[in-house]
């Protein structure tokens, strides 16, 4: 893992809403450690290396919580729903060389055949992988896939070492060929007849201009 995911961390000492607003005036962000029967531990992170860490899903953090070193990962994130800011980081114990569940982005390639379009189902696949080795997506390819193409969670190309936990028949995507709205198109086409045939009568205005 690289010095990028290193964090130093503090231990928190100060708790309730009022001293979160004070962690978080100072550029902090209050954050949890728990997981493998430890107690839980409260601690401040830096809060500018955290959002830049955070950018990237499913992240793998080196602390250094004065001076004791401990492999996190991000479980969760709360956001102020309209600063989107970080309010509170939940972040899990893990061991080298340990494996974890994680939800693992799709992401899709390539573009399938002339005339067709793909419908995604499922945005994101469920992998157990080493916690120090997760993928950061699962690419698809759809190049050249003609119509009624479907790909299911069994179909995918997975990471080395990681191991499927999403359900195998699960459909991912799939492709079809756009259906053509006749209801609206019958509609649009008696509207333009009634307006041509508005257009061959006459009207007063114009009948008296004759005159």
């Amino acid at each position: 893992m690289s010095d990028d995911n290193t964090l130093s961390a503090k231990v928190r000492t100060s708790f309730g809403k009022g001293a979160a607003r004070k962690i978080r005036a100072a550029d902090a962000i209050p954050a949890v450690i728990y997981g493998h029967g430890t107690d839980p531990q409260h601690v401040t992170l830096p809060g500018h290396e955290t959002m830049l860490i955070t950018r990237r899903s499913n992240a793998l953090i080196k602390l250094d919580i004065e001076g004791t070193e401990q492999l996190a990962l991000v479980k969760d994130i709360q956001r102020d729903p309209v600063k989107q800011i970080i309010e509170h980081i939940d972040l899990i114990v893990v061991r080298q060389g340990e494996k974890v569940n994680v939800d693992v982005p799709v992401h899709i390639e390539g573009e399938s055949a002339p005339g067709t379009i793909h419908v995604v189902e499922l945005n994101v696949i469920s992998l157990e992988v080493s916690a120090t080795d997760i993928p950061q997506s699962v690419v698809v390819s759809i190049e050249g896939l003609e119509e009624g193409s479907q790909v299911h969670a069994s179909d995918l190309q997975l990471p080395k070492g990681a191991t499927l936990v999403t359900e195998p028949e699960v459909l991912v995507l799939a492709v079809s060929v756009p259906q053509l709205d006749l209801t609206t198109d019958a509609v649009d086409d008696e509207s333009g007849e009634a307006a041509e045939a508005e257009g061959d009568v006459p009207s007063i205005e114009d009948e008296e201009r004759s005159e």
